[in-house]
């Protein structure tokens, strides 16, 4: 409900590495820190039991918000999940790294602006840096849900656990989670005094690459009041030489520098457990290494710009988490603080010419409190609760594009967003191994817009409030203004489902359906097309996006849990697709209209196995096969000029969607009477994908190789690890944004998934090979 205010094809398919996971398989979940089941685990690990492969069956996950963490094998869910052991034995440094570590999944930034989140979960993900557009894959951070996407790609450290819930989560999360939902868990304070220490330098050994890359990182803990106050301080700095060459003038290109400071306390009254954290982050360094695929091949890390940009970033972030069993079950309460405020200048046009610049600022900060009940008996769980949410968001975007005209662009929107929910979720045991699931949510959203189109006008800003919108609080924009407006969605999102568990395995189905929020574009250039919206429609807005999951699956484990196997087969109808429509532009550089294009169906199928050989070798393997297909098309997302929808747009591909990703991987411990050496290997492979609707921008397809040694010393607590990333060296870009200045390698003819543009291209460089050594005290 939206209520209006005025203002075809399928033809393909650990402790340090203790509780193993490679990218292929089903990665060890978090140990959730308040469960009993994760207590108990953390009780009974000791120093000595390092490196030992036999208790990898201890998997608990905290994203079903039960009231106590379940068993990842147990839970009628596709997850994938890894505690911190196992980041650690990853060497995983942002959550980007866990893009090959799991089927159908793709945790990339976006490239335009450093640290701003570009994922995508079984073909549902945004190609996009606007900030007003909400994503299809949310992120929480100790339970508190981050209503941009920006700063969510940076660096990691101190993790407890991250959890990837595929498929829509909209009962227990809310909108904006209709691909599926990131859980990032930091550690809480710990009940004895401990320490971790890392010092980590890495870098390109190729030539023609930049340089070092060094990471520091430290955490305390323990007792202040023995069972009574606990504290945890952390921080951790990288140093980052830059990975590339600009070839314009010769330069180390992608520096950066991050610090990271973090804090919390835990208070226990009894049966209640208070715990707050707070963490400071500050980045800032080079902007995007563009790559303009009409001057350079798209399979080299080459580029040359002459605007080195940059990017600014500070985060202050903060959460309380209260706990109290009361009755027969626990009640949680999150309050989460966030405040964000960036700044950006890239060459987007991607030459060692002044075509096309561009530097933004956005501000935003948000509130949120989620309170809960969960009850756990025998024969049923139940949890219930409401959420509320409410983001201040402003952003300010600046174009110079010389070739179109001497006049600065100037524009962006600001934004109100508050959210209310309440949700139930329940599964009811009717035998000892047939169980029914059920879940409602309701929630109502309101955003109140004020958009100032992005023109050639005089110097403004809209974070400043001296950008003007339509100045008389109306929806109808004036030619050069802009306009405002107030939106409100509401929505029940169900999932009903049945679940029957046998043995050691189970298998189980669910419908859900889940909902993306509509509203506002804060990069309006193209007014035209606007003032037609205008005309057919009366808003100047775009709609929600609705999702409904169908899936069945399977969880399989022999009894004494040597092989484990998963698998689950999907279909996912979109209805209203929302999607950022580029379009190369000589006047704007690059028109970006936020619509929704069409209707759709995505077929999917994965498949997880982990298989311990022996006492010392575990083996693991993935799959995740997709097919897409639009069922009705709403705009002519072809982009021919035509105007019309034809043939040509049902042929096309829906953005994000490889149609296969698979992998391989093992760990092995070798034991040397009183050390060891852990050894781990990797591969995944993603097939290509569309990045943009017309299927002029691609991201190639890509064989990722990755692998890690590490000794366990006979000194307690200390270990070194050579570890390499990338290592075919693949090239691999944040996006693929077609440009209007075509280059000697255009075509000028317009081929969709064709190596030579019919333009130039904006296309954001990822890291190549990379190799690395590292140092680690525990105590």
């Amino acid at each position: 409900m939206i209520i209006r205010t005025t203002a075809r094809r399928m033809p393909a398919l650990t402790k340090f590495a203790l509780l193993l996971c490679s990218s292929a398989a089903l990665p060890f979940a978090a140990q959730a820190q308040d469960a009993p089941a994760a207590d108990e685990a953390a009780e009974e690990e000791e120093p000595q039991a390092r490196g030992s492969l036999a208790n990898i069956g201890n998997i608990v996950v905290t994203g079903t918000k039960t009231q106590n963490a379940e068993n990842v094998q147990d839970v009628p869910l596709a997850i994938t999940a890894f505690n911190a052991d196992t980041l650690e034995a990853f060497k995983v440094r942002d959550v980007q790294g866990l893009t090959f570590q799991a089927p159908n999944v793709s945790l990339d930034q976006i490239g335009t602006s450093r640290g701003t989140a570009n994922f995508s979960i079984r073909g549902l993900g945004i190609n996009s840096s606007i900030p007003s557009i909400d994503p299809t894959v949310g992120v929480f951070v100790d339970g508190v849900y981050l209503g941009i996407n920006g700063g969510v790609v940076f660096d990691i450290f101190d993790l407890e656990s991250v959890e990837i819930l595929r498929g829509p989560q909209g009962v227990l999360f809310g909108r904006n989670v209709t691909g599926g939902a990131v859980l990032i868990n930091t550690t809480s304070p710990s009940e004895d005094f401990r320490g971790k220490f890392r010092a980590a330098v890495d870098g390109p050994i190729d030539e023609g690459r930049g340089g070092e890359n060094y990471t520091v990182s430290g955490v305390v803990s323990g007792p202040i009041i023995e069972d009574k106050l606990l504290f945890k301080v952390a921080a951790y700095h990288n140093n980052d030489q830059g990975y590339f060459e600009n070839l314009f003038d010769g330069s180390n290109f992608g520096l950066a520098e991050t610090t990271i400071l973090r804090g919390a306390l835990e208070a226990r009254f009894g049966d209640l457990t208070i715990t707050g954290k707070l963490d400071y982050f500050e980045s800032a360094g080079d902007g995007p290494n563009g790559q303009n695929r009409s001057i350079f091949e798209r399979d080299t890390f080459d580029f040359a710009i002459d605007n080195r940009g940059f990017y600014d970033t500070e985060i202050w972030t903060s959460s309380v988490t209260a706990e109290w069993d009361i009755g027969p079950g626990t009640l949680t309460n999150i309050f989460g603080y966030r405040d964000y405020v960036a700044a950006t200048d890239a060459d987007i046009d991607s030459t060692p010419l002044f075509l096309f610049h561009s530097s933004t600022d956005t501000e935003q900060d948000q509130i949120s409190n989620e309170l809960r009940y969960a009850i756990s008996t025998d024969r049923f769980d139940l949890t219930f609760g409401g959420f509320y949410f409410d983001q201040n968001l402003a952003y300010t975007e600046r174009r110079d594009i010389p070739v179109a005209t001497p006049l600065t662009f100037y524009g962006g929107g600001r934004q109100e967003h508050e959210v209310l929910g309440v949700f139930a979720n329940g599964q009811f045991y009717l035998t000892d191994g047939f169980s029914v699931i059920g879940g409602i949510r309701w929630s109502q959203e309101t955003k109140d817009a004020d958009v100032t189109f992005i023109r050639p006008r005089a110097e403004c800003s809209v974070i400043d409030g001296s950008c003007p919108t339509s100045g008389v609080n109306s929806f109808i924009p004036t030619e050069d203004n802009g306009f405002s407006d107030s939106v409100t969605f509401r929505n029940l999102s169900p999932k009903l489902g049945v679940q029957y568990e046998f043995n050691d395995s189970q298998v189980y189905g669910h419908w859900t359906r889940g909902f993306r929020s509509g509203g506002y574009n804060f990069r309006i250039t193209d007014i035209p097309v606007f003032e037609f919206a205008v005309q057919e429609t009366g808003n100047l807005f775009f709609g929600e996006e609705q999702v409904d999951n169908f899936e069945i699956g399977g969880k399989f484990q022999t009894v004494d849990g040597a092989f484990t196997l998963n698998l689950a087969g999907y279909m996912t109808k979109v209805r209203d697709m929302q999607r950022e429509v580029n379009l190369a532009d000589p006047g704007a550089g690059v028109v970006q209209n936020i619509v929704n294009t069409a209707d759709a169906t995505i077929l999917g199928f994965e498949a997880e196995a982990r298989m311990k050989v022996s006492d010392s070798l575990i083996i693991t393997a993935n799959i995740g096969l997709i097919d897409d297909e639009y069922d009705d098309i709403l705009f002519d997302i072809s982009g021919d000029g035509r105007g019309i929808i034809t043939d040509a747009d049902f042929a096309l591909r829906i953005p994000r969607v490889p149609e296969v990703t698979w992998g391989m991987g093992f760990i092995h411990e070798l034991f040397l009477g009183d050390s060891e050496i852990l050894t781990r290997v990797n591969y995944q492979y993603r097939d290509e994908f569309a990045y943009t609707d017309d299927n002029l921008g691609f991201i190639q397809d890509m064989s990722n190789l990755e692998a890690n040694i590490t000794w366990v010393t006979p000194m307690d607590g200390l270990s070194f690890s050579v570890y390499g990333r990338n290592l075919f060296d693949q090239v691999q870009a944040g996006g693929d944004t077609q440009l209007p200045f075509p280059g000697p390698r255009s075509t000028g003819v317009r081929q969709p998934f064709s190596d030579a543009p019919s333009g130039g291209t904006f296309s954001p460089l990822q890291r190549g090979r990379n190799i690395g050594v590292e140092a680690l005290f525990e105590f």
